[in-house]
C-alpha cells in the first residue's frame, strides 16, 4: 500500500515538473511570436544579457517579457481561485467568472474609474478586491432565498445573474462617463496593457493568496468529506471558509486589476486537476496554478495569431473552450451537490 502511494506521488511530481517544462517553452513561444516573430535565441540573449542598444531587446524586456509572466501569474491566480471555490462549496460549477466575482471585480474597476479618475494602479487592485468581495455576498445572499436550499446549480445561476446585472451597470456607467474603451477591456480580458508595474500588483498579491491556499489545502480537502465530517475531526470550517473567501478576493481581484474579466479559467483547470491529481488539494492546488499558467499562456498566444495582425481577447479564446465545459458540467450536476 504504501509503495503504491509513494508510485502515485512520485507520477504526480514527474507530471509537475513536465509542466513547468511546458509552462517555460509556452514563455519563451508568447515572448518570441507578436507583431514581429523574434528568434528563441534571440528571446534568451535579450533576458540573460540585456543590451539597451538593441531594439529586439527593448521589445522582450518591456513589452513581451511581462506579458507572458503576467499571462502566467493570471492564470494560475484564477484557477486557484476556482479550485479553492469548488472545495469549499463542494460545487462542480464554481469558478470567479461564473459566480460573478470577476464581473465585481470589473464594475468596482469602472465606478472607480468613472469616478476617481487617474487613480493609482494600487488603487485600482483595492477596488477590484472590494467589488470581487461585494459579487460573492450578493451571489451567496440571492443563492439563499431559493427553495429547497443552495444547489450547485442554484448557486451557479445566482452567480450569472448578478454577473450579468454588474456588467449591465458597468455598461451604462461607462456610457454616461464615456469609459467605453476601458470597460471593453476589462470585459473581454485581455494582457496587452501589461507591464513591470503590472507585473509587482500580481507578486504581491500572488505571494499573499497562494500561500493562504496551500495554507488551508488539507482543510479543504476535509470539508470535502462534509462538513459534518469536518466538524468531528476538530476542523473549524467558518475560519477555513473565511481563509477561503479571502484567498478568492486577493487572486481574483489582483487578476481583474490587470488582465480584465477572463472567463473560465477557474472551471475548467480544477476539474483537470482533481481528474489527474485525485481528490487531495495539496496536490489540486500547484497542479492547478501550473496548468492555469499553462493554459492561459497558450491561449495569449493563439489570441495574438489566429487574426493576425490584429489582437483577439484572449476572454475570447477561453470562452470557446468554457462554454462547452460548463454545459457539460451543468447537465450533470443539476441534481445537487458534489
Amino acid at each position: 500500500m504504501l509503495s503504491t502511494i509513494q508510485h502515485s506521488s512520485f507520477l504526480k511530481i514527474i507530471i509537475n515538473i513536465l509542466t513547468i517544462i511546458a509552462l517555460l517553452l509556452a514563455m519563451g513561444l508568447s515572448i518570441a511570436y507578436g507583431a514581429v516573430d523574434i528568434n528563441l535565441s534571440t528571446v534568451w540573449r535579450a533576458i540573460s544579457n540585456f543590451d539597451r542598444d538593441i531594439t529586439s531587446h527593448q521589445v522582450i524586456q518591456e513589452l513581451r517579457l511581462p506579458r507572458a509572466i503576467a499571462a502566467a501569474l493570471v492564470g494560475a491566480f484564477l484557477a486557484v481561485s476556482g479550485a479553492v471555490m469548488q472545495g469549499m462549496t463542494r460545487n462542480p460549477l464554481a469558478s470567479p467568472s461564473i459566480m460573478g466575482v470577476t464581473n465585481g471585480a470589473a464594475f468596482a474597476l469602472v465606478l472607480t474609474m468613472a469616478f476617481i479618475p487617474g487613480v493609482s494602479g494600487l488603487g485600482l487592485t483595492l477596488a477590484s478586491f472590494a467589488g470581487a468581495g461585494v459579487a460573492v455576498v450578493l451571489v451567496f445572499m440571492v443563492g439563499s432565498f431559493s427553495t429547497g436550499g443552495l444547489t450547485p446549480v442554484k448557486l451557479a445561476l445566482a452567480g450569472v445573474a448578478i454577473g450579468t446585472l454588474l456588467s449591465s451597470v458597468s455598461t451604462i456607467i461607462a456610457l454616461h462617463f464615456q469609459l467605453e474603451k476601458q470597460l471593453g477591456f476589462w470585459l473581454a480580458g485581455g494582457l496587452a496593457g501589461t507591464n513591470w508595474s503590472s507585473i509587482q500588483i500580481l507578486l504581491i498579491s500572488g505571494a499573499i493568496g497562494i500561500f493562504i491556499a496551500f495554507m488551508i489545502a488539507k482543510s479543504i480537502t476535509v470539508l470535502n468529506l462534509g462538513e459534518d465530517i469536518a466538524v468531528g475531526l476538530g476542523q473549524n470550517n467558518l475560519v477555513i471558509k473565511v481563509l477561503g473567501i479571502l484567498t478568492v478576493l486577493i487572486l481574483t481581484g489582483a487578476a481583474v486589476s490587470v488582465a480584465g474579466a477572463i472567463g473560465f479559467m477557474g472551471l475548467i483547470i480544477p476539474h483537470m486537476s482533481r481528474f489527474i491529481m485525485g481528490t487531495d488539494y495539496r496536490w489540486i492546488i500547484p497542479s492547478s496554478a501550473l496548468f492555469g499558467a499553462l493554459l492561459l499562456v497558450l491561449s495569449d498566444i493563439v489570441s495574438r495569431l489566429i487574426n493576425a495582425p490584429y489582437e483577439t481577447p484572449v476572454g475570447a479564446i477561453t470562452s470557446l473552450i468554457g462554454v462547452p465545459f460548463f454545459l457539460y458540467l451543468a447537465r450533470g450536476s443539476s441534481g445537487g451537490g458534489k
